[in-house]
C-alpha cells in the first residue's frame, strides 16, 4: 500500500515527491536551499549530477510506503530506467522557511 504524495505530512517533502514523480527539475530545485547537500548510501554526492542521473534523465519515481518523523523520513519504492526498482529510505532536513537543506537516501 502506498501513500499518495498529496497525503504526505510535511509540505516540503510532499512537494519533493511530487516534483520527482512529475519529472520537474525546476520545481525540484526551487524546493532546495542554495547550499543544499545530499548523500546516497552514506556518501555525499554532487547534488546536481546525482539528481540528473538518478531522477530526471532516468525517469525516477517514488512510491511512498510509509512516513515517520513528522513526514521527514520516508520508506519508498524507488525506480528508474538505470537501476530498476528498489526499496529506499529517505531523510530530509527542512529549514524554518520550508525549504530542504539536505536529503539522504539509500537502500532500505
Amino acid at each position: 500500500m502506498t501513500i499518495a504524495p498529496a497525503k504526505l505530512s510535511d509540505p516540503a517533502v510532499r512537494a519533493f515527491v511530487a516534483a520527482v514523480n512529475s519529472h520537474d527539475p525546476e520545481a525540484f530545485f526551487a524546493l532546495l536551499t542554495d547550499d543544499a547537500t545530499m548523500s546516497d548510501d552514506g556518501t555525499d554526492r554532487d547534488l546536481a549530477d546525482w539528481t540528473d542521473r538518478e531522477i530526471f534523465s532516468s525517469h525516477g519515481h517514488m512510491d511512498v510506503e510509509r512516513e515517520s518523523q513528522g513526514g521527514r523520513a520516508l520508506t519508498a519504492g524507488f525506480r528508474n530506467d538505470t537501476w530498476g526498482e528498489m526499496r529506499t529510505a529517505w531523510r530530509f532536513t527542512v529549514t524554518d522557511d520550508g525549504r530542504i537543506s539536505r536529503f539522504e537516501t539509500g537502500q532500505a
